[in-house]
């Protein structure tokens, strides 16, 4: 099996590493990733210049590192390395559950694999600090990935880790409202900036990614590309 690891966090992220460690255990392994960090791109694409590739050595591995996006990488990734057959991304420095699913660059890795018609799976854990240690997690990560792989009809995955798991749980989106706060500050030259801190107003539904993983098990949600409402498609069609 040939896996595709990348990551939204950069090529030197301590979370690629460690995903790119657990992916041996189940195939071969190349890297293609960000050469800066790509957070929040969701699924943008580079297409006003061209993309280029350096190779870099990350821990055992060799890795490229690309001036692009999570999507860019998974483009070009699966386009110079035939035959591959899955994609992983992650592991991301902070969680991807509810509506961070929206702007979340790993979890468009994923997606623009699927889209090219490969299968993607995005991984993300808290962020502990510069060093995370991810021996917490390992077991599950493994869990996971075997769980995964042995259910082909799975195309796209989004799997968040709690800090301790205790368990794994098939989990849903968590659909909320946000207080969509604007925070202004100023910076060390005295000029006036904003930070945008969404809140969250509602507590997390049972059964959604985002209550799994304050209840500390790992959240496993399947996800679909069409974002069609199909029931009201249904009731638009049924009128006269």
């Amino acid at each position: 099996m040939r896996i595709l690891v990348t990551n939204d966090d950069g090529v030197f992220s301590p979370g690629l590493c460690a995903l790119a460690e657990a992916a041996t255990r189940f195939g071969d392994v190349r890297i293609v990733a960000p050469d800066v960090e790509q957070s929040s791109m969701a699924h943008a694409i580079t297409s006003s210049r061209p993309l280029l590739q350096r190779r870099a050595r990350i821990g055992r591995f060799d890795a490229w590192r690309v001036n692009g996006t999570p999507a860019d990488c998974v483009a070009l990734g699966t386009h110079l390395w035939e035959h591959v057959d899955i994609v992983f991304s992650g592991i991301n420095l902070g969680l991807n559950v509810g509506n961070s699913m929206w702007h979340s660059g790993t979890l468009a890795a994923a997606k623009q694999a699927a889209l090219l018609g490969f299968r993607g799976i995005a991984f993300s854990a808290p962020e502990t600090g510069d060093d995370p240690d991810y021996s917490s997690i390992r077991s599950y990560l493994d869990t996971v990935i075997r769980e995964v792989l042995g259910r082909p009809e799975l195309s796209l995955v989004n799997v968040n880790f709690p800090m301790r798991p205790r368990g794994v749980r098939w989990t849903c989106q968590s659909v909320r409202h946000y207080d969509g706060r604007v925070v202004p500050a100023r910076d060390p030259m005295g000029r006036e900036q904003f930070w945008f801190v969404p809140v969250p107003i509602e507590a997390p539904e049972p059964g959604t990614d985002r209550w799994a993983v304050d209840e500390g098990l790992v959240s496993v949600t399947p996800l679909r590309l069409d974002l069609t409402d199909h029931r009201a498609l249904d009731q638009l069609l049924a009128e006269p």
